[in-house]
């Protein structure tokens, strides 16, 4: 029984590019990257379908990180509030 290979995501993108280029065909590129020619026709598919979302993945993780960060900050804020409060009723309390 052979162990299925398996690529990472920089490996795919490199040969789906290659293939979508168009300089070799399919079957040069299987000969070259040891693929069959349809798992490089379903990257490329895939590459070209979603290209748009490389883009778009960078600022909707961008405005994931700022939303969680303002909500630490507000969090932030809102306890600083309460030990000045108390603070505030102590020392008016000492004098």
């Amino acid at each position: 029984m052979t162990k299925r290979r398996t690529f990472t995501a920089e490996y795919k993108f490199k040969v789906a590019l290659e293939a979508a280029k168009g300089t070799k065909t399919l079957n040069e590129l299987a000969q070259e990257y040891q693929l069959h020619p349809h798992q490089i026709s379903e990257w490329k598919l895939h590459l070209l379908k979603n290209g748009g979302e490389v883009f778009g993945q960078n600022t909707a993780r961008q405005q994931r990180e700022q939303a969680a960060l303002e909500t630490e900050l507000y969090e932030q804020i809102g306890r600083l509030k309460m030990e000045l409060e108390w603070l505030k009723k102590k020392a008016a309390g000492i004098r």
